[in-house]
């Protein structure tokens, strides 16, 4: 990722998270919990999808992680790594959306909590906008192998159509 990437992705999450502080008290948890209910189902989705694909495609190295012996492919390393971060980051949003369903219930009987209730929704809203955030950057990350192999198909076809065009030269089309 470039530099000016980089600073563009945080000047756009300290705005979001920024917006989540100030109007974050002002939204109730009944109207955030469908928003956390969408993120886990997306991060369920994402974990699920990635993981089939990395044990289709990568099956000698979940067999070593069960101490298993097999090949390890040093090339497969960062292929393997693209495909775990996503599942890395959907198993953290499911956790702590997990959490907050349990917590949060619990917390609202507290009367400190009751007296401070805006205090609380804007911590709510500040965790779900950055479990939001987490999970499009998840959503990239899930893109990326799927790039890969766009480009593996391509270059194979560009091959495949350089041979065909050496190999067929001396022949002449029959009309």
């Amino acid at each position: 990722m470039k530099r000016w990437q980089k600073i563009l992705l945080v000047s756009v999450w300290i705005c979001v998270l920024g917006a989540a502080v100030v109007q974050g008290g002002s939204v109730s948890f009944a109207q955030q919990w469908p928003l956390y209910e969408a993120l886990r189902n997306t991060a369920a989705i994402i974990f699920a999808v990635v993981g089939a694909w990395l044990a289709i495609v990568y099956p000698e190295r979940l067999q070593m992680s069960q101490g298993k012996q097999g090949e390890a492919n040093p090339k497969d390393a960062e292929k393997v790594t693209k495909l775990l971060e996503p599942i890395v980051n959907s198993t953290v949003i499911l956790a702590i959306v997990l959490i907050v369903g349990l917590v949060a219930p619990l917390v609202k009987g507290i009367p400190f909590v009751r007296g401070h209730v805006e205090v609380f929704r804007a911590i709510s809203f500040v965790i779900l906008a950055s479990l939001t955030l987490l999970q499009i950057c998840t959503v990239i990350l899930t893109l990326i192998p799927a790039s890969d192999v766009r480009t593996q198909v391509l270059q194979e076809k560009a091959v495949k159509h350089t041979v065909n065009a050496i190999f067929s030269r001396g022949k002449r089309k029959k009309k």
